[in-house]
């Protein structure tokens, strides 16, 4: 199989990108962070959806292309699809830590939409979307997909390896302000190696330009892309999430106040995989609805089950929470 994996790696590095523009609106920008409009309002009283990405690799991954894309299904089942562009942070801002880009990124960015947005946060970002929905009172509901939380429930090996990668980084990472996306991909890598063998084995088996070998290239050109992690969010998600799991334990706190999912006023949605080893399903947050599902961490986004299997859902819920 690693044979195969070597011939897989080299057909995807020689593979030709197929160029496929997707209209992106900026309806406003804090810092690096811009706020885009992927759909249009067809629903006069509906809310808006926003989609929050990770920090981690770019948005697109929400809009992948022209037959895989979450936010564009959306749109065509009548919701009104938005999308948080992180953006590249620039020097000045190597102190912004998570907490920072809720309060000086995402905060702001809502606050110029004329309607209260459903917010919808995938990995990380549903852990930021879950501190945004309490600190934004008005929020009408909140949807994670594969979202951190109770990190004491990561397996120990696991948490050893991401813990041990921060602590041998850590003093590049300050020297330089952040953290590069290569230290970021390669701790993922650690978690699950024999999968990325089996992956690329799987790829050179793949027709040439099918649309599976194309979707193939275009997620792993986004999980091998991405903006640098601040050294103030790196340090904030490995000490603090990871290590301490101030999370679960109470005493994660964004403009004073404690983040505590389960004191939210509004509808919620926990949207799990039983498979998922960046994001194990015990880990998820502690939300009013769940749903569970088979496909992987990114699988619930990408791959050709997620339509039937995640995508309907979660426009189902939306609809049925004023979306």
């Amino acid at each position: 199989m690693r044979q195969k994996a070597l011939i897989g790696l080299r057909k995807y590095q020689q593979a030709q990108r197929r160029t496929l523009p997707r209209k992106m609106k900026v309806h406003a920008a804090y810092g690096s962070a811009k706020l885009l409009h992927l759909g249009k309002r067809t629903k006069k009283n509906a809310a808006p959806a926003l989609l929050i990405p990770s920090l981690v690799n770019p948005p697109y991954i929400l809009d992948l292309s022209e037959k895989t894309s979450l936010a564009q299904y959306l749109a065509a089942q009548g919701h009104d699809p938005w999308l948080i562009d992180w953006g590249h942070p620039e020097p000045e801002d190597a102190a912004l830590d998570l907490a920072g880009h809720i309060e000086q990124r995402l905060l702001p960015l809502i606050k110029t939409m004329e309607q209260p947005p459903i917010l919808i946060g995938y990995c990380l970002g549903g852990t930021l979307a879950l501190a945004a929905a309490q600190l934004a009172k008005a929020t009408p509901a909140v949807a994670t997909v594969a979202a951190p939380w109770d990190f004491s429930r990561y397996p120990a090996d696991n948490l050893k390896t991401i813990i041990t990668l921060w602590e041998k980084s850590k003093p590049l990472c300050e020297k330089l302000g952040y953290m590069p996306m290569e230290i970021l991909q390669s701790g993922f890598w650690a978690l699950d190696p024999e999968r990325t063998i089996r992956k690329y084995a799987a790829f050179a088996d793949m027709e040439e330009d099918s649309d599976a070998a194309q979707n193939f290239i275009s997620v792993e050109d986004w999980a091998n892309q991405g903006a640098p992690l601040t050294y103030g969010a790196a340090q904030e998600l490995f000490e603090h999430l990871y290590e301490s799991n101030k999370t679960a334990g109470g005493s994660w706190s964004v403009s004073e106040q404690i983040i505590d999912p389960t004191t939210l006023d509004c509808p919620s949605l926990s949207i799990e995989s039983s498979v998922d080893r960046i994001v194990p399903m015990v880990s998820s947050p502690p939300l009013t609805d769940s749903y569970q599902s088979s496909l992987g961490h990114v699988g619930m986004i990408v791959s050709a089950k997620a339509p039937e299997q995640i995508w309907k859902t979660l426009s189902r819920w939306l609809s049925n929470h004023g979306g």
